[in-house]
Parts: structure tokens; sequence; C-alpha cells
């Protein structure tokens, strides 16, 4: 059975879009993430507010919402067509996780789905930015400067792995998504960056003070300045 390319990516983006984090705390805690410690609704802010094994749950669905409709959805469309529908898919699942439908477009920042689907385009290049990641948290204990090195590292190594000619007909779109969506991953992490500059990011495993603000743009901002990663 063949589908449109575009119904698999619109399907791809409402995958992404699954608000793990936000369902899981609301039906398993109690609780409305974006309402408690950083307010974000990624897996280090449910392993912070309710314990690890709710924050490895959610780490393991988003990065499925990323693996299985890239991995999958290319079987439906033409052979010739199926490595370019692959990484549509992953995009979109990524987009989807960023700014979910359900809640307002105010989502996560994309690196567990981002990784779900690049085990599945860049084995090699996934492979380098978890252990770049696995450095720079096991040394400074700083999710968001793992993940903002990580991401910049699958970019590198990615598009080097696909040199001389990274923008050829069969492998153009690979190299949009190992460019693109690291730099989008950069983008959402802007607020950390700002507290990495000043020294005032947490570290994972520390507590945060109870009168410490969650986030720089005031109260009402609560998606896109908070100290997660995910």
């Amino acid at each position: 059975m063949t589908m449109t390319p575009f119904v698999l990516i619109f399907a791809s983006y409402f995958i992404g879009a699954i608000p793990w984090g936000f369902l899981i705390a609301r039906y398993c805690g109690g609780v409305d993430i974006r309402q408690v410690g950083s307010r974000n609704i990624g897996a280090t802010n449910v392993w912070r507010t309710l314990g690890a094994k709710f924050g490895v749950a959610v780490l393991l669905l988003d990065a499925l919402k990323g693996l299985l409709p890239t991995l999958l959805f290319m079987r439906f469309v033409p052979i010739e067509m199926q490595f370019h529908v692959a990484v549509g898919c992953g995009i979109a699942a990524v987009i989807g996780h960023m700014f979910p439908c359900w809640l307002g477009f105010r989502g996560g920042k994309g690196v567990a789905t981002g990784l779900g689907v690049a085990v599945v385009l860049g084995p090699y290049a996934a492979l380098a930015a978890l252990v770049a990641f696995g450095i720079t948290l096991g040394t400074t204990r700083l999710v968001s400067l793992g993940s903002i090195l990580a991401s910049v590292l699958f970019a590198v190594v990615q598009v080097w792995l696909l040199l001389p000619h990274p923008f050829a007909a069969d492998i153009w779109s690979l190299s949009l998504f190992s460019l693109s969506i690291p730099l989008l991953i950069v983008f959402q992490h802007r607020g950390n960056i700002a507290r990495l500059w000043r020294g005032e990011e947490h570290r994972f495993g520390e507590k945060r003070k109870p009168e410490e603000p969650n986030e720089l743009d005031g109260p009402n901002e609560c998606d896109q300045t908070n100290d997660d990663e995910d």
C-alpha cells in the first residue's frame, strides 16, 4: 500500500507532538509539568519532579516519537522516494515535539526526539553525539551544555561523512536534517546559553531554591527559556 508523502509527514508531526512528559506527569504524578520545576515538558524536568523511572520513560517515549516514523513510514512510498520521505518524517516529528499543537505550540527542545531520528538516519554521527553528551554531563553536570555540544557535533560529523558532495541528489535531505535540526535545537536553548554565559545554569542533581525564578522572561513564558534540555 502506498501513501502520499505529505500525509506521512503530517502524521509524523502529530506523532511528534504527543506530549509524553505532560501526559505522564499529569496521569502518573498528578501534576501539570508546565507549572513545576523548569516548566519544561521534557524528560529532565519530569526526572527532577517525579523521579528517575518517569524521567527515563519520557526520554524513551520521546525518542521513539522520532525513531518510529522515520524508520517505518518510508515503507509506504515507492523505493526511489523512501530515503527523502524518511528524512521528512524525522524533521516533522522533531518539529512536532518542539511546537505541539496539543499544547498551544509550546513544547520541548527536541533533543530526545532528534536523537531517535538521528539513530536511524546517521547512526555514526549519533554515536559521536551521545559520547560528547555523556562526557559533558559527566564532567559538568550541565544537561543543556551537553545537549548543545552533542547537537553541534552531530551536524559536523554527519556533514563530514557526506563529503565531498553533501547536497548531491540522493543525500541532500539528510544534509538538510543534519544542519537544520541541530540549529533549531541550539536556538531552543537560547535561554540556557544566556545562563551558561552568566554562570547561572542549573546542574543536574542540584536542587532549585524555592525563591529562584524558573525562567528569564517572566511567569507566562514557560517553554522557551527554561533550563532543561528536552
